[in-house]
């Protein structure tokens, strides 16, 4: 499906043949997204807990890790690290996120990403039957298919990552 604008990720979602639906997130004066996505979402009527979070962190090495998680989900740094096998590990700064992805905070998408970023998955992003991913510009998000979505992540690593 061909939206209003270009990105990595259409781009690549429409070589993968994958329906989407562009969504307008409002920004602030200073041109950030809304705070509170989930809050947004939920006044328009949709559900929150469809919204895939693509958090980037760094690694002792100076690698970056990016972990997508649905909706409220908190992230269970005690897992992750063990998973990872590292001891330190910290959110990225948002310089960092923007030279390691290619895309700015509050736009980072869980996919079209370089190759130097392992993309994690938690499970419970393939629980729902909706999804809406950053599409990579500011202002935009994109919702489609979960089964689409896990179609979409299908060489990225799935597991448990958020606390109980």
């Amino acid at each position: 499906m061909l939206s209003a604008f270009d990105s990595p990720v259409t781009r690549l979602l429409d070589r993968l043949g994958i329906a989407y639906r562009p969504i307008e997130i409002p920004l602030t004066p200073d041109r950030k997204p809304v705070r509170t996505l989930e809050e947004w979402i939920a006044a328009q009527g949709g559900d929150p807990g469809c919204i895939v979070r693509s958090l980037v962190f760094r690694t002792g090495a100076g690698e970056f890790v990016l972990l997508a998680l649905a909706g409220g989900g908190r992230v269970d740094w005690g897992r992750l690290r063990k998973y990872l096998g590292e001891r330190r590990l910290t959110l990225a700064e948002p310089q960092d996120v923007l030279a390691a992805t290619g895309f700015p905070i509050g736009a980072v998408p869980p996919l079209a990403l370089p190759q130097s970023v392992r993309v994690l998955v938690d499970e419970g992003v393939f629980a729902r039957a909706q999804a809406v991913i950053g599409s990579g510009v500011l202002g935009w998000a994109l919702e489609l298919a979960g089964a689409d979505l896990r179609r979409a992540l299908a060489e990225a690593e799935v597991g448990s990552f958020v606390q109980a």
